[in-house]
Formats: C-alpha cells, sequence, structure tokens
C-alpha cells in the first residue's frame, strides 16, 4: 500500500488547507495510511503532525512575520498576499523518513522554503491551489503575466526594477527546481493552463483533478428547517455570500456585489431579499444596500456552514480570481444554485443557467441579472436539484481520492522501475 505525506501549512484553517485536508480524509477512506505534516495543526487528528515542542511552536508562529521581512522594502505594495519562502526550513530530513511519496499543497507562510522543496528525496506530486508555485511571490497574477517568462517590475510590489523580489524568487525557483522529479496537479482547467504556460513549469506533467468533499455532510436539508435554526426569515429570498475576510479581501469581490445589490434595492426585489454573510462581521462602516444584512461571523465547522447553505435561495461568488472555491462547491453539494463571475476555475463547476449563472467579468449589471434570475428560475428549472447533481458527479470526497490514488500508483511504479536499472 503506498504511503503518502501530504504537506501544507495548516491542516482545517484556511480554504486551502480544508482541501488538503479533505484529501486527506478521503485517502484514508480509501484505506491509505496518508498522513500530514503542518506547520500548525489545529484538528485532533492523530495522523496529522505539527511541532511539538514549545519552542519550535513558537517558532512556527514567527515564520509567516519573518518570510515577509523583506517586503518592508516595497511600501507601495499592494496589501496581498505575497511570499517569498526564504527562511530555512528543518523539515527535509522529517518528510524523508518514511513516505513513497510527497504530496505538497499549499506551504507558504514561511512554512516550506523553495531551496528545501528540491531537498525531498522522494516522488513530489504539487497540487496547486493557486498561482504561487509559477510566480515571483503573488498568489494571483491579476493582470500581470510576468510569470510566463522571469517576473520582475512586479506591480503587485510597486516595483519598476526588473531586478526586483519578484526577480529573485522567480531565480531562486528556477535554480532550485531545475532537476526536480515534480508532477503538477491543478483543481481546475484555467489554473492547468496558466501552469502549462508559465517559465517553471512549462515542461513538467500537470494533471486536472478537481477537489472533493464529503457530500454525505454537505447536503440539502429543508429550508425552512435551516432558516428557523439559524433564526432567519423563511418568507424572504435569502442571497448568501461567504469567505474568508470576505468583506476585506478586495479578491472576494464584496465591493462588486454591493452595487449589484443596490440595483436590486431599487427594482421590485425591494422587499423581497435579504443578505446573509459568512466570514466577517458586521463592517463599523456598511455601505447601504437597501436590505436587511445578516452577518454570521467566521463559520468554520462543516455542520454550521452545510447549514447555511442549505437556508439561501442563490450562493454569490464575485471574486475576481479564483481556482475553484470550496464555497461554489460546497453550496452547490447543498442544492444551493450559485451565480459568480465567469474567470479561472467557476465555469469547472457552474453551468450557465443549468445549475446558476455565469456573469460576464465584473459586469455588475450582469451580476445583479444573474442574482434575479436565479430567484425566479430556481423552482421551474430545477436549479438546486441540478446543483446537486454536479456536486455529486464530479466533486465526490471518494472520486477525488481515487483519482490521487491512481496517479500515486503511477508515479511510485515509475520510480521504483528507474531504482532497479
Amino acid at each position: 500500500m503506498i504511503k503518502p505525506l501530504l504537506l501544507s501549512t495548516a491542516d482545517i484553517e484556511g480554504g486551502a488547507a480544508r482541501a488538503a485536508y479533505r484529501l486527506h480524509q478521503g485517502l484514508q477512506c480509501l484505506e491509505v495510511p496518508s498522513q500530514m505534516l503542518v506547520q500548525t495543526k489545529y484538528s485532533d487528528d492523530g495522523a496529522v503532525f505539527a511541532p511539538q515542542q514549545k519552542l519550535l511552536k513558537g517558532f512556527a508562529k514567527l515564520r509567516p512575520a519573518l518570510d515577509s521581512l523583506p517586503l518592508q522594502f516595497y511600501p507601495n505594495r499592494d496589501r496581498t498576499p505575497y511570499s517569498l519562502q526564504w527562511f530555512p526550513t528543518g523539515i527535509s530530513s522529517q518528510a524523508a523518513e518514511c513516505p513513497d511519496l510527497i504530496n505538497l499543497h499549499w506551504v507558504c507562510a514561511g512554512y516550506l522554503q523553495v531551496e528545501a522543496i528540491a531537498k525531498l528525496k522522494k516522488p513530489l506530486v504539487w497540487t496547486l491551489h493557486d498561482m504561487w508555485p509559477f510566480t515571483g511571490g503573488c498568489h494571483y497574477s491579476q493582470a500581470c503575466d510576468g510569470y510566463l517568462k522571469s517576473c520582475g517590475a512586479c506591480p503587485q510590489l510597486g516595483s519598476d526594477q526588473n531586478w526586483d523580489l519578484s526577480r529573485w524568487v522567480w531565480q531562486r525557483k528556477a535554480k532550485a527546481w531545475k532537476n526536480l522529479n515534480l508532477t503538477i496537479i491543478t483543481p481546475s482547467v484555467w489554473l492547468a493552463k496558466c501552469a502549462t504556460a508559465s517559465s517553471l513549469f512549462q515542461d513538467l506533467r500537470v494533471e486536472v483533478i478537481p477537489n472533493g468533499l464529503d457530500t454525505k455532510r454537505y447536503k440539502p436539508v429543508s429550508r425552512q428547517v435551516a432558516r428557523d435554526l439559524l433564526n432567519l426569515d423563511p418568507e424572504k429570498q435569502l442571497v448568501l455570500f461567504g469567505a474568508m475576510e470576505a468583506t476585506s479581501d478586495p479578491r472576494k469581490g464584496f465591493h462588486l456585489l454591493q452595487p449589484a445589490l443596490q440595483k436590486l434595492s431599487n427594482s421590485r426585489w425591494q422587499d423581497r431579499i435579504e443578505l446573509v454573510v459568512f466570514g466577517s462581521s458586521r463592517p463599523r462602516n456598511l455601505s447601504e444596500l437597501g436590505f436587511q444584512s445578516h452577518y454570521l461571523g467566521k463559520l468554520s465547522d462543516d455542520p454550521a456552514l452545510a447549514l447555511v447553505y442549505a437556508a439561501a435561495d442563490v450562493f454569490v461568488a464575485p471574486a475576481m480570481q479564483e481556482n475553484l472555491p470550496n464555497t461554489v462547491m460546497e453550496a452547490l453539494a447543498c442544492g444551493t444554485p450559485c451565480v459568480a463571475f465567469n474567470i479561472g476555475g467557476i465555469p469547472d463547476m457552474i453551468e450557465h443557467q443549468h445549475n446558476g449563472y455565469l456573469v460576464q467579468p465584473y459586469n455588475v449589471e450582469d451580476l445583479a441579472k444573474g442574482i434575479a434570475w436565479v430567484l425566479e428560475n430556481r423552482g421551474e428549472l430545477r436549479l438546486g436539484d441540478r446543483a446537486r447533481e454536479r456536486a455529486e458527479q464530479e466533486f465526490r470526497q471518494e472520486l477525488q481520492a481515487q483519482r490521487y490514488l491512481s496517479l500515486f500508483g503511477e508515479l511510485v511504479g515509475t520510480n521504483n522501475a528507474k531504482l532497479k536499472r
């Protein structure tokens, strides 16, 4: 039996971490002895390992700040995540002890140094949760295509110098990973195309395997029961929005959802809609949306999230760049149709006017139109049933684990054959 080791900065805190942990659970359900090695552990899973000594735990907490120190030389940078991964890592020997194969996930926030990845003397599979592995430090490139060549003059750093931090990070990656035994997995077709086009990964094998989730946990339940438990109006049309840092992270698009809702408030929907938000508390300076709003704060446990999705009539994900967001997958599994911009990995999940609505990128009027269309057609077109069907067909946890296990077996077999020669 193959023994994979999954490396991730965390296990269940954050979207990428939760996606990695779901794979870990799926592999264990197939009786695969999967283990995770993380910088910070939040679960009580005995197969997830993190630093135990007080000194090492304290050091783990300092790593994100230490990693970001060089960014202080760029005072005009965007306040978006940017990872340098320059600080020395001490896990290479620990990671190489027992597994047949190492599956990297999101390993930033100071967890895994760029150069340390090349010292992991095992077949490597890297599951990309954003663009960082093939960029000079940014996690989403926005409108920049510097990663196609060698980065430099990074707009997110506010830099006009070719030899800046982004070029330094890119060159470190190019040097360290030149002869790496590395296979790439992307959850979305969009990210696969970006990786294949990138200067760092253009010669590597890239496979698309969608993320998975437990469809027995995320499933439709009675909307009326869910609303009663959450103390939400049973008569209103509920528009749901949620993400990590839902209202404060510009990439999540709340600033685009607001004017779309304002347009709806000036229409016949004025007295029929209420907004529900998770992942954020009520902002101090709340813009007038025209609807009553409910802010549920941070929700991290699956049962609470599933209940919120099930209570809603439509889930809106107005993100400006996305891979394969957990939130859309979770909503679909709960039978809630989704509205989102036609960007990134969103079209892998939402089928236009079949289980939701794909919006013209960043078009606020079309976003309002899409929300209204779902509310008008949800029942007649069985959008909720189709949403659930999509999740069952493509995003079941066991299906994801089987696809990974097949690839792992192929790679370990190939590696063993090379060693015998």
